[in-house]
């Protein structure tokens, strides 16, 4: 879709969108796994496969990945 002559289309949330990262991380301490948005801090530890495209993708892994299921 075309905007009117001498519009700039402001594109910068597509890229950003399209180059999200997404993380599962596990605390130490709750034990508990969740999905986040930015690189994990020092008090997390990465589980699953590392980086995922979508938080979809993510939220989904989290269900299969045996350290998030046990209890």
């Amino acid at each position: 879709m075309a905007g009117a002559p001498g519009e700039r289309r402001d594109n910068r949330n597509v890229r950003a969108a399209s180059t999200a990262e997404f993380y599962i991380v596990r605390d130490a301490t709750t034990k508990k796994c969740t999905v986040v948005d930015s690189k994990p801090t020092t008090t997390t530890t990465v589980v699953g496969d590392g980086i995922y495209k979508t938080k979809t993708e993510a939220e989904s892994a989290v269900k299969t990945t045996k350290v998030c299921t046990e209890q």
